[in-house]
């Protein structure tokens, strides 16, 4: 029969053995065992990347991992980065600070360099990925995109750039060609595996949604919230796509004569199809995105000729599009947490109609103080388009 004194000295001695094996176990360069068998005793949740202690319905801080990503290391040759980011954490809860900057967010982001250009410090990226934003009068909008979206790219551990490409002027917009110039004068400055054609009103709420390129064409904002957070119908291809530069050219780019609101997003993605390729789409609960709320855009009007031009895609797109794509570059300017290029690219009645420049060409974006302007007539050599 075990008696009371029995126990005790059966605990003492599993104590003494647990005491013995810590010990050992604390001599230098052991620390990360030691971190282990505590793990064992204790239960600890902790891990070396925290959580964001958050649930699917409020999501989590967008930033909470970043200062763990900015850790420096002495390493000269950095190993590849993990097929699957280690800060990836889910659902992210999407705030719209007030009093935000272009100051604030670059403090939040120190490792962003010249042009929003970033590279993980402490592993060598596995993929390359350049934004594209077509863009005007979108101020107040671009900086909750910069605030909320820089801290998500990092999270995946992507090499990455974003590019502000400004239409120049007060004509009518057209979206569809500004991703074209996008494309164009990207690939012209890096070779990127990547490029994402991405609306600024449209803010991410999953950072497993990975802004990386697939074997097709990606739709990647499958459910927006203005649409109950549903795909509004099949071919739907708009706010968010990603494609890599091959699957780009083979569907000939976007279509350059969609001036005004609508009808672009449809035309694109009937000429994924005429290209011979499928829309490939992350699920509905990754997919997710925040819509901005906006009035509609002066100068924006809706296309009273999109319906007829979808007709005719199946006829027009291999002769409309980025074989064909004439644009002036105005100018080319490094912020700190962006590229801005601004561009003329005409009006419905032609490329080399008469503009009025109601404003110089960086009226619209806000100025940093490191920015540097490139003048197409100072550096023409630079300046040359390559035939993509």
């Amino acid at each position: 029969m075990v008696t009371l004194q029995s126990k005790w000295r059966y605990l003492v001695m599993l104590l003494g053995v647990q005491l013995v094996v810590m010990a050992l176990l604390s001599r230098e360069g052991n620390q990360r065992r030691v971190s282990y068998f505590f793990k064992i005793f204790r239960k600890t949740e902790h891990s070396a990347y925290p959580s964001h202690g958050h649930n699917a319905t409020s999501g989590g801080d967008v930033y909470a991992n970043v200062v763990y990503a900015n850790l420096s290391t002495l390493a000269d040759d950095l190993p590849y980065c993990p097929k699957k980011s280690p800060l990836i954490g889910g659902p992210i809860r999407v705030t719209f600070p007030s009093g935000l900057t272009l100051s604030k967010i670059k403090r939040r982001n120190p490792l962003v360099k010249r042009g929003g250009r970033y590279r993980p410090p402490n592993c060598e990226a596995n993929h390359r990925t350049a934004i594209i934003i077509p863009f005007r009068n979108r101020e107040h909008h671009l900086k909750f995109f910069l605030y909320n979206l820089h801290p998500f790219l990092q999270r995946q551990q992507l090499d990455y750039g974003i590019y502000i490409i400004q239409q120049a002027g007060d004509y009518t917009f057209n979206r569809a060609k500004l991703m074209n110039v996008g494309f164009r004068e990207a690939m012209r400055e890096e070779d990127w595996d990547c490029l994402f054609f991405h609306d600024v009103d449209l803010i991410p709420e999953d950072d497993r949604n990975t802004y990386t390129c697939d074997a097709y064409p990606k739709h990647a904002a499958i459910a927006m919230d203005k649409f109950g957070y549903k795909l509004p119908y099949k071919t739907y291809f708009g706010g968010v796509s990603a494609l890599t530069p091959l699957q780009y050219l083979k569907m000939n780019g976007f279509p350059n004569n969609y001036w005004g609101w609508g009808g672009e997003d449809d035309d694109i993605g009937i000429r994924v199809s005429l290209g011979g390729m499928s829309i490939s789409r992350p699920s509905a609960v990754i997919g997710r995105y925040k819509m901005i709320k906006h009035e509609l855009d002066s100068g924006n009007a809706e296309n009273p000729e999109r319906f007829n031009m979808l007709q005719k895609t199946r006829q027009t797109w291999k002769l409309d599009g980025m074989n064909s794509v004439e644009y002036e570059l105005v100018s080319r300017e490094y912020g700190q947490l962006y590229t801005n290029i601004t561009v003329n690219i005409g009006t419905e009645e032609g490329m080399h109609a008469t503009l009025k420049m109601n404003a110089p060409a960086d009226a619209n974006i806000p100025a940093a103080s490191s920015i540097k302007t490139e003048n197409q007539a100072n550096d023409k050599e630079n300046e040359k388009t390559p035939d993509y």
